[in-house]
């Protein structure tokens, strides 16, 4: 999306243009909080999305930079896709957001993970943010490293 395509050149309005619904901080939440990394994954949240629409916010995801496809087996099935430096900007705003709405859920409507989330907001919301962000990093390091492994392999199986 060049800067023709944006409403105004208010810095909120580009934001919701570049995101456009729910579904891609949905997207971004499932791999910051909760490490979740390939299309299946994504599928199976709660949420339900379409198999159709996720594949769109991906790819828009993808063509922003926000998110990076990668391929650790070469096969369409093992691709895992992982949010960039950019992506992992988002973590604070999700973190806002998880606090605008979090009080008019009662406890006993969350779950066990979503619980403990809370519990680490409400007693250091920036402590939270970090702590999320090195282990997001580690992960993402950690699929980062199989794909060249497995790519160093195929390799010297082709010679």
């Amino acid at each position: 999306m060049n800067n023709n395509n944006y409403r105004s050149t208010c810095a909120i309005a580009m934001t919701v243009d570049l995101f456009g619904d729910k579904w891609s901080l949905l997207i971004l939440r499932d791999m910051l909080l909760h490490k979740k990394a390939t299309f299946k994954e994504f599928s199976n949240s709660k949420e339900k999305i379409a198999t159709n629409i996720l594949t769109s916010r991906l790819v828009h995801l993808i063509e922003f930079g926000y998110v990076a496809k990668l391929n650790p087996k070469g096969t369409k099935k093992s691709a895992m896709f992982i949010a960039t430096r950019k992506g992992i900007c988002i973590l604070p705003l999700l973190v806002e957001l998880y606090m605008i709405s979090i009080d008019t859920l009662t406890d006993d409507e969350l779950n066990e993970s979503q619980l403990s989330i809370k519990a680490e907001i409400f007693k250091d919301r920036e402590l939270f943010i970090s702590s999320r962000r090195e282990k997001y990093l580690e992960f993402a390091n950690e699929i980062q490293s199989a794909t060249i492994e497995n790519q160093k392999i195929a390799l010297q199986n082709q010679d």
